[in-house]
């Protein structure tokens, strides 16, 4: 086996300009895609979590899993502890925070008696955790998608009991589509609740060619989100409620960079026309995205297609995938005053309500 390491430190995806804590803006700036650990939470799911069925795992060498071990011990006080989190977030230049649940804590696929527990207190953590620091982090629940009437009811408490900007859901939900009519409530229910959702992979789900190199992140992770993305819009779910507000992290992984093939399709084959009105673009272009991308160029892009106030300033902290200088990112792609500032904190500000 190799040696085993990984780095949390800026990418190298791209050369560093002046550090962003150095170059910010002078007005808010808001993390969009940071995540948190609740121990209680994982102590209900554990003894049910079948880790063959959770693609990050199942797929996964050797030599991922020691990374994976090791990463879990590195970010367990950076996960937990506000202090480090704080630390952390100063030295980017990031004010506040909007924490979600790491993926591995959304229990999808446990039976649903544990899982409503453990979504359960993973939630009353995260207020917990929150409303301690309300000046610097706000939150996303989690809810048991496994249940969609179970899904509905937390939602609920999680909007008007918890106070929560609105839930992370996976890409998927133990293989089964998010368009899927089973789950016609929640999209019902967060429509009318003007909920926040955050669409996060946790791996791609017939990863038979992706288990070396992290492959399953690097290139599933994005892929699924791609997916999910595709039958929201093709089955429809962005017709029939059209005020929903999906956040796609990663830059909404591939979709982005490749979006007139989906509109072409449409347009050429019956088979891709289905019953949508409208081209496919109309439908992603109400999308949010993250500046998780990691390289200028494809930031530029993003902000191209889909307009500036369509773009979050994002980190997925504290994992060895993250960016760890975002506003960095933002500056050194060469926005105005302007744009910078809205992708930085002003976009979020608003959608947020902060």
């Amino acid at each position: 086996m190799a040696d085993i390491w990984n780095k949390y430190e800026p990418t190298a995806a791209r050369k560093r300009g002046k550090p962003g804590r150095e170059s910010r803006p002078k007005s808010i700036t808001i993390d969009m895609h940071a995540h948190v650990a609740i121990a209680r939470a994982g102590e209900i799911a554990g003894p049910h979590i079948d880790t063959s069925k959770v693609p990050l795992d199942h797929f996964s060498t050797p030599e991922t899993k020691a990374i994976q071990a090791k990463q879990a011990a590195d970010i367990g006080d950076r996960i937990r502890n506000t202090d480090a989190r704080f630390h952390v977030m100063d030295d980017m230049g990031v004010d506040v925070q909007l924490i979600s649940p790491g993926p591995p804590q959304i229990y999808y696929t446990i039976p649903i008696e544990p899982a409503v527990k453990a979504t359960q207190a993973l939630n009353d953590g995260i207020a917990e955790y929150v409303g301690k620091h309300n000046d610097r982090l706000c939150a996303l629940g989690s809810v048991p998608m496994g249940d969609a009437g179970e899904a509905v009811k937390e939602l609920e408490r999680c909007m008007k009991q918890l106070k929560f900007k609105g839930v992370e859901i996976l890409t998927n939900v133990g293989g089964k589509e998010l368009s899927d009519p089973t789950f016609a409530p929640f999209w019902k229910k967060a429509e009318e609740l003007g909920a926040l959702v955050m669409l996060h992979p946790n791996g791609f789900t017939q990863a038979d060619r992706l288990s070396r190199f992290y492959f399953n992140n690097v290139i599933g992770n994005p892929l699924d989100t791609t997916i999910a993305l595709h039958y929201l819009i093709f089955d429809g779910v962005l017709e029939r409620h059209p005020n929903l507000k999906i956040f796609a992290v990663h830059g909404g992984g591939y979709l982005g960079a490749y979006s007139g093939r989906i509109d072409h399709a449409w347009g050429a084959r019956a088979d891709s026309h289905g019953t949508l009105p409208k081209p496919p673009t109309e439908y992603l272009k109400k999308i949010y995205f993250d500046t998780v991308v990691f390289t200028p160029i494809q930031l530029e892009a993003l902000v191209k297609t889909f307009g500036v106030d369509h773009v979050f300033l994002g980190t997925d902290y504290p994992f060895d995938m993250a960016d760890f200088d975002p506003i960095e990112h933002v500056v050194s792609t060469g926005f105005d005053a302007t744009a910078t500032a809205a992708i930085c904190g002003g976009n979020a500000k608003k959608l947020l309500g902060l």
